[in-house]
């Protein structure tokens, strides 16, 4: 009789939600704060408008550059353990059956058990049981450089483009007040999202958020305005 039971893991999520919700995060909060801090300085609603923009263009692409630098950064260690694993599998095949051994060892298995474990994975894949329970490398969890610079790169302009259309149909005697306030509800939305789809509490996600976007917001449009006035 097959088996029904199947569970549903959130794990497999983590590179592009990681990415998704930085961008998006980051393009909201930024554009927000870049807004209120050119009007906090009384400049004109079309100077507001083209630095949004030139913020959403800028930091789009800079979190592009960023999650692919640092991501291929990853991706390039990842590819040279496995090919030191590879060397050693060749020179020292017994040592690596010893050093596996010994992982499950740890982990709790009768040495003998682990023992034969460690061969019977080695014999199906052994640069594959190495890369998963030596280094910890999984095909899940796996650095993709692309993947996440475009994930980021959209992301963040999706994220940006909230506060700009607020801005663009704000009059601007209540454009402060319109942008702040619904850029927190975005930023408030956007961290139940994220919690919600990492398996984490909704409330919490939310607020957590909230709290640093509103900090960041209040003290770039206090420096806007400390400018503005003595400009």
């Amino acid at each position: 009789m097959r088996s029904r039971h199947k569970e549903r893991h959130r794990t497999d999520r983590i590179g592009w939600l990681r990415a998704a919700v930085l961008g998006a995060n980051d393009g909201i909060l930024s554009t927000a704060s870049l807004v209120l801090g050119v009007a906090a300085a009384h400049a004109t609603h079309s100077n507001v408008m083209i630095a949004g923009i030139a913020g959403l263009v800028a930091g789009a692409m800079s979190m592009a550059a960023g999650e692919y630098v640092s991501v291929h950064s990853q991706a390039d260690t990842e590819k040279a353990d496995l090919q030191l694993e590879r060397a050693e599998l060749k020179s020292d095949d017994k040592g690596e059956h010893k050093e596996l051994a010994a992982i499950y060892i740890a982990r709790g298995l009768e040495p003998a058990l682990a023992t034969q474990v460690a061969k019977q994975l080695m014999e199906h894949d052994a640069i594959g049981a190495h890369a998963r329970d030596e280094l910890g490398i999984t095909e899940t969890l796996r650095a993709r450089p692309l993947q996440a610079a475009l994930a980021s790169a959209a992301s963040f302009a999706v994220g940006a483009a909230l506060p700009l259309i607020v801005t663009a149909v704000a009059p601007a005697g209540g454009l402060i007040a319109l942008v702040s306030g619904t850029s927190l509800v975005f930023l408030a939305l956007l961290g139940a999202l994220a919690a919600r789809a990492g398996g984490a509490g909704v409330m919490l996600g939310a607020i957590r958020v909230t709290f640093w976007g509103a900090l960041a917001m209040g003290l770039t449009a206090g420096v806007g305005a400390l400018f503005g006035t003595v400009a």
